[in-house]
């Protein structure tokens, strides 16, 4: 009995003191990326992994319920990549990583950002092709894609983005033809343009990735 009584005294010291109970799943996403990227500037110097959560790092909003909202890095002089970690701040809603010189892959993992609202990676040195897994952000309305080094076609699976407003892959090495189909009717020839694309998308004449 004696034992028993000792494991219910103990229990909430058990859960204020294992790190494991402690650990915050979006400071360690951020920490792993800090960790992917250059920063010359030290405008990361903020990002101190030992806290409790990441809501007082600069250039990260939290909401009342201490969730990682928002990322604004935009401008700010850092290189290097993005890794699948960053897949995990669920709650998400703007990525702003536009006019830095980060590279490589854009992670799929990103389409877990289910609440996502607006992803700026514009003005970096992306590569590769555009994740078909991004449909899964159906509350995405601005992607902007612009100025990288980005290739392949555009994924058909985008037209299903209903709330999408802007859509822009200007300035990269994007190949085949350009979706017709929801909110794809509305984007302008600006959002294209500098590619290697053959033009709108002719159902039925020719496939979406002629020329690819």
């Amino acid at each position: 009995m004696e034992a028993f009584s000792f494991l219910i005294f103990s229990l909430p010291f058990l859960f204020l003191f294992s790190p494991s109970l402690c650990t915050n799943s979006e400071g360690n996403a951020l920490h792993a990326l800090r960790s992917k990227l250059s920063d010359p500037t030290n405008v990361l110097q903020s990002w101190d992994p030992t806290l409790v959560n990441p809501c007082t790092w600069f250039h990260v909003t939290c909401d009342s319920n201490n969730h990682v909202i928002r990322l604004d890095l935009g401008n700010s002089n850092i290189s290097g990549s993005l890794g699948p970690e960053l897949g995990q701040l669920e709650h998400l809603q703007y990525l702003e990583l536009y006019r830095n010189e980060i590279g490589g892959k854009i992670p799929k993992e990103l389409s877990n950002l289910k609440n996502l609202v607006s992803m700026d990676l514009y003005d970096n040195k992306f590569e590769g092709e555009i994740p078909k897994s991004f449909a899964k952000l159906n509350s995405l309305r601005f992607l902007r894609l612009n100025n990288n080094k980005l290739s392949g076609s555009i994924p058909r699976e985008l037209t299903t983005l209903k709330d999408l407003k802007v859509f822009d892959v200007s300035n990269n090495d994007l190949c085949g033809t350009i979706p017709v189909d929801g909110p794809f009717s509305t984007f302008p020839m600006e959002s294209y343009e500098n590619n290697r694309l053959n033009g709108p998308e002719l159902k039925g004449l020719v496939p979406y990735d002629f020329g690819c």
